[in-house]
C-alpha cells in the first residue's frame, strides 16, 4: 500500500499560519490599549498634542526607545458623557529592538472613558510585519526613515519595502476592548491575507491577560504548499499566547485529493513559530492522493524546527484502508507508531498488540482474470517506505514477529480457489515496485502450505523458510505500464532448512480414505516452475509403508512421484502396510513383496517412485530382499499395485541373480518324520518376472543367453527358470514359517550337472520337499543322464533323487537305453 503520511504536516502548518496571524493580531490591539486605560487620557492627551497640519500625533516612549505612535486627523470631545472620538486614525507599534512594525488603521475609534470600552465604529485594517524582519537595518535609522508613507529612496527604505513584503492584512469590523476585562472581541467576519494565502472567521475574542485568542467558528484558510492548492476548515480555534498552544475542533484541511481531519487538535508552537507537536483526539482521519486512508480516535505527530514530522504515534484502534483500480488493502491495528526521513517523508511504522492486513488484487494473466487475496496477521509488524516518485510513498518491507501468519487465495478465470499458507515465529516480507511481493523470509517454526489446482494439498516446515515469488506475465500481446499493479504473484522457488518436515496429500474422495505421503530432510529447496521440492542432507520419505532414504530426494508438488538419488535405501514394512486397507494410490494394496512375509528392503544407485501406480523402479546395482530371498540387477521395477517385480539387464556382465529359499526332504531313517531344512536356489540370467498374485517367478536368458539355476545338490543351465512358491503357511509342517519355493522348473536347451552326473533335455522340473528332479525331453530327442561310473542312459522320463542318489528311468511304454561303461 502507499502511506503519505507526511500530508499530515499539512494540517498543521496551515493551522499555525492561521493562529499566529490572529494571534499577533490581537496582540497588537493588545499594545494600543494602554493609551486608553486611563480616566484622564482626553487630559493627558492634551497637554501633548502638538498641532499640525494634518491633526495631531501621539508618541509613546520609554528610556528612549518608542513604542507605538498614535496618528488622527481630528480628535473630539463629546459635551455630554466622556466618549472621545479619533478620526482616521492610524496606530504604530514598534518592537522592543524596533525590529517590527505594525499598523492598525480605521476611520473612527470611540472611547468610553465610564465603562473602559473602545470601540471601532467601521472598518478596521491591521498590518502585520513578518517576524524577525527588522526594517531598521541601519542600526542609527530611526523608525520614521522605515514606516514614513513615502519612504527615502536608500538602502535602509529598500529593506523596509522588502520586509513589506512579507505582511500580514487582516480586515474586521465592530472591533471593541475591554479595558477591565483586557479582551478584544468582534463578532463581525475577520479576513486576513498574507503571502501564502488569504483566510477568515466570524468573531474572535483575545483575552490580553490570559493571553487567550479564540475564533469563534467558521474558520477557513486558503493557501498553498508548494504548487498544490490547501484549504483548512475548523469549526472553532484557540490559541494560548504563553504556552504557544493551538487547539482546533473540527478541522479538516483539502488537499490535492487528499483531506486531513481531527475531530479534536492541538498544536504547540515553538517561538518561531514552527510546530512542536501536533496531539488530536475525538477522531484522527487522513486521506491520501493514491487513495490510503487511516483512521485513529487519537493521535499525535512530533515537528522539527523546520516543520517537518519527525515521529507520529496513532492509538485506540488504527484502521488503514488503500482502495486503487486494480488493488485494494485493509490493515488494523491497536496502536501505530511512524518515523519520518528529514525531508518529512514516511520512513517507518511500527504497527502492535495484534495487527491484521489483508489484500485484494485483480489482474490478467494468460489463462484469464486472476483474482488474489492475502492477509498478514501478528502481535508485532514493522513496515518500511520508501520514496516512489513523484511525492507517494510505497511499502519497502514488512516485518513480524510474536508469531506471524500469511495467508492467501488464488483464483484463475473460473477455476478453483487454491489456498496457501504461510506462517513463522518471525516473517519478513520485501516489495518490489508498485508494491509487488518479491519474497518472504520465515524464522523459527517455518511452515508452508498449498494446495494445488489437482486438490492435492502438500505442508512444508522447517527452522527457516525463504520464499520468493514472481508476478504472473500479462496477456499475450500485452506489456505492463508504468504505475499498473502487477497480477497476482506466485511462489517461483522456495528454500527450507533445519529440521525440515514435508507432508502430501491427494485431492479427497469420497469414501477413499487418502493416503499421505510424508518427507524430513536437513534442506528442501522447492522449484514453483517445474513444482519440484528437492530434499537433501539426510532425507527421508514415507509414504504408507514405504520408507525412502537418500542422497537427494525430488517430490513432485502435483503427482506426489519421487526421484531419489545416490545410495538409495528403500523399505516396505508390510505390518504398516496391511493396516493402510481403505487407502488410495501406493497404498491401496500391500507394500512390495518378494515371497516373504516380513519387510523388504532394496537398496540402489537411484529410484523413482510414481505415487498413483504405486510403481518403484531401481536403477544402479540395486538389491531387494525379504527375509532369505533376494534380487540384484541393474534395474529393478515394483509395481505396489500389482504386487509384481521385474529385474533386467542389459549387460552380460552384470546379470540378475536371484536367491530363493526352497522347501526340502526329510532326512531319510529314523530322522524321515522330522521336515527338511530349507535349502537355498541360486539363479542368473538375463530378467526376471515376479507376481506375488500368483506365486510365481520366472527368469529368461535374455542378454545373457542362458539361465543358471544351482540348488543345494545340482546346478542347471537352461533358457528359462520359473519358481512356484509356496504359500505362507500352506504346508501343515511349515505353518508360521517363511514362504518357500515349492517347485522349479527348468525349460529349454537345459543341462544339469549333480555329483559329477551330466544330463540334457528340453525340462527339469525340481521338488525341494522330496528332493526329486524330473528331466524330459522331446518326441525327438529324449533325455540323456550321464554318469561316469554307470553309464549313460535315456528314456522319456529320467528321475534323479538327491536323497539317496538314485536314478529312475520311466519308459511311458517307450523304449529306453542304458549304456553302461565298465570302469578301466
Amino acid at each position: 500500500m502507499r502511506l503519505t503520511i507526511e500530508r499530515l504536516r499539512t494540517l498543521v502548518l496551515v493551522a499555525g499560519v492561521l493562529l499566529v496571524v490572529a494571534l499577533v493580531s490581537f496582540l497588537a490591539i493588545g499594545k494600543w490599549k494602554s493609551p486608553f486605560n486611563r480616566r484622564d487620557l482626553p487630559q493627558r492627551l492634551g497637554l501633548d498634542i502638538q498641532q499640525e497640519a494634518n491633526g495631531w500625533t501621539y508618541t509613546h516612549e520609554q528610556k528612549g526607545r518608542t513604542l507605538y505612535k498614535i496618528h488622527a486627523s481630528k480628535l473630539v470631545q463629546m459635551k455630554k458623557g466622556s466618549n472621545v472620538l479619533l478620526h482616521d486614525v492610524k496606530i504604530e507599534l514598534y518592537g522592543v529592538d524596533g525590529s517590527r512594525v505594525d499598523r492598525i488603521e480605521g476611520a473612527e475609534f470611540e472611547y468610553d472613558q465610564k465603562s473602559g470600552i473602545v470601540k471601532a465604529t467601521g472598518e478596521v485594517e491591521i498590518t502585520l510585519m513578518r517576524p524577525s524582519v527588522a526594517p531598521a537595518i541601519a542600526p542609527k535609522a530611526t523608525p520614521a526613515q522605515a514606516v514614513a508613507d513615502k519612504p527615502k529612496d536608500t538602502a535602509l527604505a529598500a529593506a523596509a519595502q522588502g520586509a513589506s513584503a512579507g505582511a500580514i492584512h487582516v480586515k474586521t469590523s465592530g472591533l471593541s476592548f475591554d479595558r477591565e476585562s483586557e479582551k478584544a472581541t468582534t463578532g463581525e467576519r475577520v479576513e486576513f491575507s498574507l503571502a501564502q494565502g488569504s483566510g477568515s472567521a466570524i468573531g474572535a475574542t483575545y483575552d490580553a491577560g490570559q493571553g487567550l485568542l479564540v475564533l469563534d467558528h467558521a474558520v477557513e484558510l486558503n493557501t498553498r504548499r508548494g504548487a498544490d492548492a490547501v484549504a483548512l476548515h475548523a469549526q472553532h480555534a484557540e490559541f494560548e499566547r504563553d504556552n504557544q498552544l493551538c487547539r482546533l475542533r473540527a478541522a479538516t484541511a483539502d488537499y490535492r485529493s487528499g483531506r486531513a481531519t481531527a475531530g479534536n487538535a492541538k498544536v504547540l508552537f515553538r517561538e518561531d513559530g514552527s510546530a512542536v507537536r501536533l496531539d488530536a483526539s475525538d477522531g484522527f482521519d487522513v486521506t491520501t492522493p493514491s487513495g490510503t486512508h487511516i483512521a485513529a480516535p487519537v493521535g499525535e505527530l512530533e515537528f522539527d524546527e523546520h516543520n517537518q514530522p519527525r515521529h507520529g504515534h496513532l492509538q485506540g484502534g488504527v484502521k488503514m484502508d488503500a482502495v486503487t483500480a486494480a488493488r485494494s488493502v485493509h490493515g488494523s491495528a491497536p496502536a501505530v507508531d511512524l518515523d519520518f526521513t528529514a525531508q518529512g517523508t514516511l520512513r517507518h511504522a511500527h504497527l502492535e498488540r495484534g495487527v491484521e492486513i489483508a489484500s485484494e488484487q485483480q489482474g490478467p494473466s494468460n489463462s484469464g482474470p486472476v483474482l488474489e487475496r492475502r492477509s498478514w496477521r501478528s502481535p508485532v509488524a514493522d513496515l518500511e517506505f520508501r520514496d516512489s516518485g513523484k511525492g507517494r510513498m510505497e511499502l519497502s518491507s514488512i516485518h513480524g514477529v510474536e508469531g506471524v501468519v500469511v495467508t492467501a487465495e488464488s483464483r484463475h478465470g473460473n477455476g478453483p480457489a487454491l489456498p496457501s499458507r504461510l506462517a513463522a515465529d518471525e516473517l519478513t516480507g520485501q516489495f518490489g515496485p508498485n508494491s509487488a511481493l518479491l519474497s518472504m523470509v520465515g524464522l523459527g517454526h517455518a511452515s508452508m502450505d498449498e494446495t494445488a489446482a489437482s486438490g492435492s494439498r502438500q505442508t512444508t516446515a522447517g527452522d527457516r523458510l525463504e520464499a520468493h515469488f514472481a508476478a504472473a506475465p500479462p496477456p499475450a500481446g500485452k506489456h505492463p505500464t508504468a504505475g499498473a499493479s502487477s497480477s497476482a504473484s506466485q511462489i517461483e522457488s522456495a528454500v527450507v532448512l533445519g529440521h525440515v518436515e514435508l507432508t502430501q496429500e491427494p485431492a479427497p474422495k469420497p469414501g477413499v480414505k487418502p493416503s499421505v505421503l510424508r518427507a524430513a530432510a536437513g534442506r528442501a529447496v522447492y522449484e514453483g516452475s517445474g513444482e519440484w521440492l528437492h530434499l537433501t542432507e539426510s532425507p527421508r520419505v514415507e509414504d504408507g509403508g514405504l520408507e525412502l532414504t537418500a542422497t537427494r530426494i525430488d517430490v513432485s508438488q502435483v503427482s506426489g512421484d519421487a526421484f531419489a538419488a545416490g545410495n538409495v535405501k528403500a523399505s516396505w514394512l508390510q505390518a504398516a502396510a496391511d493396516k493402510a486397507g481403505g487407502h488410495e494410490g501406493a497404498a491401496a494394496k500391500p507394500g512390495a513383496s518378494f515371497g516373504g512375509q516380513g519387510p523388504a528392503h532394496v537398496v540402489a544407485a537411484e529410484a523413482q517412485l510414481h505415487r498413483i501406480t504405486g510403481e518403484a523402479t531401481f536403477r544402479g546395482q540395486a538389491r531387494l530382499w525379504q527375509d532369505a530371498n533376494s534380487v540384484a540387477a541393474p534395474t529393478i521395477v515394483l509395481d505396489r499395485m500389482r504386487q509384481s517385480l521385474v529385474a533386467t539387464t542389459a549387460n552380460p556382465a552384470d546379470p540378475v541373480r536371484v536367491v530363493m529359499v526352497s522347501a526340502s526332504s526329510p532326512a531319510p531313517g529314523k530322522d524321515a518324520a522330522k521336515p527338511g531344512q530349507p535349502s537355498v536356489i541360486r539363479m542368473r540370467g538375463g530378467d526376471l518376472k515376479y507376481s506375488d498374485g500368483e506365486r510365481k517367478a520366472v527368469m529368461h536368458a535374455g542378454v545373457l543367453g542362458k539361465v543358471i539355476a544351482e540348488t543345494a545338490s545340482a546346478n542347471v543351465i537352461s533358457n528359462e527358470v520359473e519358481l512356484l512358491l509356496l504359500a505362507a503357511g500352506s504346508h501343515p509342517a511349515k505353518a508360521g514359517a517363511q514362504t518357500e519355493v515349492d517347485r522349479m522348473t527348468a525349460r529349454g536347451r537345459l543341462t544339469i550337472s549333480s555329483q559329477g552326473r551330466r544330463g540334457t533335455g528340453e525340462q527339469l522340473v525340481y521338488t525341494g520337499e522330496n528332493g526329486e528332479y524330473v528331466l524330459t525331453g522331446t518326441a525327438s530327442v529324449l533325455p540323456r543322464l550321464t554318469d561316469p561310473a554307470r553309464g549313460t542312459v535315456t528314456g522319456e522320463v529320467l528321475i534323479f533323487r538327491s536323497r539317496d542318489d538314485s536314478v529312475s528311468i520311466e519308459g511311458g511304454g517307450r523304449k529306453t537305453t542304458t549304456e553302461t561303461t565298465a570302469p578301466k
